[in-house]
Order: C-alpha cells, then sequence, then structure tokens
C-alpha cells in the first residue's frame, strides 16, 4: 500500500493506493468508522466487483447495505439525492453510518452530497474507480449535483474519511473513460508540476496501454499533486484551489449547452484548456508551444482540442454563472507558463468569443 496523506487538522485523512486488495477495503474502512452501517452507493455497471467489498466491509462487522443506480450523469440529480435520502431514512441511519461511495465521479459527488446533508454529515469513504475520479473528484471534499442552470451548482464541502485506490479496477473501464480522466491527469502537468508534463509526453504509450507501474506513478502523483492544493485552500478563500479549475469554466459551459453526457467531463475539460491556453496566448501570458504541447499530448491520448459547434451566446451566458466569478466579472484560470497558472477577471469578451470558435 502507497499512501498520500491529506493533512487538513482534524479532517486529515488518508488516500491508500494499493494493488489487487479487495479484501483490504473492510480493514481500512474500520479504523476510520465506529458505526454498524454502512450504506454502498454504485451504479449498475460496477455490480461485479459489488459482493467481495461487501464481503470485506462484513468480515469486521458492518452491516452492509447496497444501492445500484443507472448509470450516467443524469443520475447527479436533486431526485436522485431524494430517492437515497429514503433509502437512508428506511434504515434508520444514524450520524456513524459510513457511506461508501463505488464508482466515477457522479457516484462520488452525488453519494457524498448524500453524505454532507442527512443528519447534518455522514463519515464518507470514496472507493473511485475510474482514472478521473481516481486523480481528481475523489480527492479534496467537494460533493454535489448537477442543477438545470449549470453544472454542480447545488454542493457542499465535506471531506471523506478515507479514500480506497485500486488501479487494478480500471482494466475493464471503457476506453472512452479512461481517456476521459487523462483530461485531468495533463491538467496537473499544466499548473502544478513540468516535470510530470514532460514525463507524460515521455511515456504516453504506456499510460495508454494502462501498463500498472505507469497508472500507478499517475494516480499517485496526482492525488499529491491536489492534496498539496486543498491543504492550503481547503475551501477556495485564497484563490489557490481555483487553479484546480483550469479548463472547467468552458468545460462546464460545454456540458451545460451540449447537454449532459454528449461529452464526459474529460472530453469537455480538454477542449476547455485548450479554450483557455489560447486565452493566455492572446494576452502575450505564453509562447503558442505552450499549447501545442498540450493539444499534442491531448490528440495523443484521444481527447477534443475545440468545442463543437455550440450557439457562442448560449456558451458565455453559462459561463457568467461559474462560480468562480465576482461581480458579474468573468474569471479564468490561465497558464503563464507550463507548471503555473494564475486566475485573472479582466478578460476581454471579445477574446473569449474568439476562442470558442471550432
Amino acid at each position: 500500500m502507497h499512501t498520500v496523506p491529506v493533512r487538513l487538522g482534524e479532517r486529515s485523512y488518508d488516500i491508500a493506493i494499493v494493488s489487487e486488495d479487495n479484501g483490504g477495503l473492510g480493514p481500512f474502512a474500520r479504523e476510520r468508522s465506529a458505526g454498524a452501517r454502512a450504506f454502498l452507493v454504485t451504479d449498475e455497471h460496477l455490480t461485479p466487483h459489488v459482493p467481495p467489498l461487501v464481503a470485506s466491509l462484513e468480515s469486521v462487522s458492518f452491516e452492509v447495505s447496497v444501492v445500484v443506480l443507472p448509470p450516467g450523469e443524469a443520475q447527479k440529480s436533486l431526485a436522485s439525492a431524494s430517492s437515497l435520502y429514503d433509502r437512508l431514512a428506511d434504515l434508520r441511519a444514524d450520524r456513524k453510518t459510513l457511506v461508501v461511495a463505488l464508482g466515477g465521479g457522479v457516484i462520488g459527488d452525488l453519494a457524498g452530497f448524500v453524505a454532507a446533508t442527512w443528519n447534518r454529515g455522514l463519515p464518507l469513504l470514496m472507493v473511485p474507480t475510474t482514472l478521473l475520479a481516481m486523480v481528481d473528484s475523489s480527492v479534496g471534499g467537494k460533493v454535489g449535483v448537477n442543477h438545470p442552470k449549470g453544472k454542480n451548482l447545488i454542493g457542499a464541502f465535506h471531506q471523506p474519511v478515507g479514500i480506497w485506490i485500486d488501479p487494478s479496477l480500471l482494466q475493464p473501464l471503457p476506453d472512452r473513460e479512461y481517456r476521459s480522466g487523462l483530461a485531468e491527469v495533463v491538467k496537473y502537468g499544466v499548473i502544478r508540476d513540468a516535470d510530470f508534463f514532460a514525463w507524460l509526453e515521455a511515456n504516453r504509450a504506456a499510460v495508454l496501454r494502462r501498463e500498472a507501474v505507469a497508472v500507478s506513478h499517475v494516480v499517485a502523483r496526482c492525488c499529491r499533486l491536489k492534496a498539496d492544493v486543498v491543504e492550503q485552500d481547503e475551501r477556495e478563500l485564497t484563490g489557490l484551489r481555483a487553479m484546480l479549475n483550469y479548463g472547467h469554466t468552458f468545460a462546464h459551459a460545454f456540458e451545460t449547452v451540449g447537454g449532459y453526457g454528449s461529452w464526459l467531463h474529460g472530453e469537455a475539460v480538454a477542449a476547455g484548456m485548450i479554450c483557455a491556453s489560447r486565452l493566455a496566448e492572446r494576452r502575450g501570458l505564453i509562447p503558442a508551444e505552450v499549447t501545442q504541447r498540450q493539444v499534442s499530448l491531448l490528440r495523443d491520448f484521444g481527447l477534443p482540442v475545440a468545442p463543437l459547434l455550440w450557439p457562442v451566446d448560449e456558451l458565455l451566458s453559462v459561463m457568467r454563472s461559474d462560480k468562480k466569478n465576482v461581480a458579474g466579472r468573468l474569471r479564468f484560470v490561465l497558464p503563464t507558463r507550463l507548471g503555473e497558472v494564475k486566475l485573472f477577471d479582466d478578460v476581454p469578451e471579445a477574446d473569449v468569443r474568439e476562442v470558442l470558435r471550432p
């Protein structure tokens, strides 16, 4: 087991990165929860993984209830949260009931939001099963559901008691889902670690083949990079954590206007990062080479590098609702060099329109 600690005082927790160790989940959970019940939320694609994990939890005296949801972004809704509240009520869940989120970002966000809000907070254990969730969405305590007006507009900060990551779960992941996660991986190189970006360029073939050593390195490095940011700005108060949203102002607009599910989140992020990088070019912050290196790597990972033909006015309308905005002013995370980004609130709308052209 490789452990990545996330140091947040009384809310500190460990990210455990293991290899084919279903039996270890129960002891890991028991060390972090004194409750009698575990409430495991997953989706239909992951039912083969449920029995061994339930057996592991039961081996350390958890009484386990399982809820299996349909897959897809549509589950990130208040209606789905309400159905989970009903199940918790039927179980007479108490404040020590452990919510176990087994799945990708949708399950983690939804189950995490339910854990944050039922009985004013239940302990949460993340068991991510997609690359995107392993390297990004499971870490940091952001949970929530979507609203028709925008992605993740309803949410909370609720740190898990632990995260259990087994990269071997990625082997059956559909190719498109795996590549989607690679967008967030590339993001970390751009915003925090130029050496890691160069490593990705040199090892792109091994990463695409899902070679165990390469994938484990990717997961561990991204978790450490995100933990470093979260430790310094847990609730996005100083602006540091906003850097994690590189490309996301554009991406959330693509997802909203295009319809949730038309593009996977990572696909939207990939195109969003290139839009943000082109904005930085227009401002003279970076040379074209920085954008081109991103384009090359993302294309090799099979990801889009430009938006589709969506109405620009609609995209801008969604961007104006972005949570980073202040007093109605659009704010963007833009690269100033490879490995560093900053937050800008003086970007002309005309420049935004230009980079939104496919």
